[in-house]
């Protein structure tokens, strides 16, 4: 069994981004400018955005923060992006969530510009990623990518289960293990909470990709000797045998699936830091478009 370990893979990536950045410098070039809004004062989202203000001087980004109250109006957020669409030195910008209550999530996404949509969650990316078109892909589907990849990870020919059918992972996951290339190749099946005889389709699986948030969901007993196993699922589990009184779980029972498992990814240590990894790459990207005027 071979760890996929995304925190070694994470600093792999961002050092070859800060030794990037580093040369941009050295010829007098403008570097990547990341903006990041955050609307509230959600605890996980401030100790999120701050640890990618963190990852962006750690590799030689500018970054900016722009910090709205929690009773900020969709008005006043949309007026916000708008000035970030415009502004010229800002390549890529990212809107925290979850946004309070009193805001369309779906209306602010729709109006980031495409061209800045570091998460790759507006529709315009997400429809060029489903036709095979340079666009920018959602974070952690792309980190998960990228530990496949540079762990040799074979997916052609191979049944790649999903579970979990959401816009951030689950969809676009079974978008992306299907397409030519690799990693890709693979023939998908996109399980969700209506899925009958779920054992019986993961049990044929040769990989499966599970971001359910449900706690060691996945057993020993629903999986196949030598399958590959990416737990994109994090979850707080009360334990008062830890000094913090929880203990962080996945989606998968780690200590009897690992057994069973080629290639299993880590929880915690594993998908989450390849996220903030794949943002960074996906800023990379935008400021180079915009030099080449695309």
């Amino acid at each position: 069994m071979t760890l996929l370990d995304g925190t070694k893979i994470s600093n792999d990536i961002k050092n070859e981004i800060a030794e990037e950045v580093q040369q941009m410098k050295s010829r007098g070039e403008k570097v990547p400018h990341l903006a990041a809004i955050i609307v509230g004062s959600d605890g996980a989202s401030l100790t999120y955005v701050n640890s990618k203000v963190k990852a962006c001087e750690r590799v030689g980004f500018e970054s900016t923060l722009i910090r709205m109250s929690s009773s900020s109006s969709e008005i006043e957020l949309l007026k916000k992006i708008k000035q970030l669409n415009e502004d010229p030195d800002i390549d890529g910008f990212i809107v925290q969530l979850p946004l309070p209550k009193q805001i369309d999530t779906q209306k602010i996404l729709l109006a980031v510009d495409p061209k800045k949509d570091v998460d790759g969650f507006h529709p315009t990316n997400f429809g060029k990623m489903a036709l095979d078109m340079s666009c920018f892909i959602p974070a952690t589907p792309y980190g998960i990518l990228e530990l496949l990849e540079r762990h040799g990870v074979e997916t052609k020919g191979k049944h790649t289960v999903v579970i979990g059918r959401s816009h951030i992972v689950g969809r676009p996951m079974s978008i992306l293990m299907g397409r030519k290339g690799f990693p890709g190749n693979s023939t998908v099946t996109l399980t969700h909470s209506f899925t009958k005889n779920i054992t019986q389709i993961t049990s044929q699986a040769d990989i499966i990709i599970t971001a359910l948030g449900n706690p060691e969901f996945l057993k020993a007993e629903m999986v196949k000797d030598d399958v590959v196993i990416i737990d994109v699922g994090i979850t707080r589990v009360a334990d008062d045998t830890n000094p913090r009184g929880y203990r962080i779980t996945g989606d998968v029972d780690f200590k009897a699936v690992s057994k069973k498992a080629s290639f299993i990814t880590p929880v915690p240590g594993g998908v989450g830091p390849m996220t903030i990894a794949m943002l960074l790459k996906n800023t990379l990207l935008a400021r180079d478009n915009h030099r080449h005027g695309m």
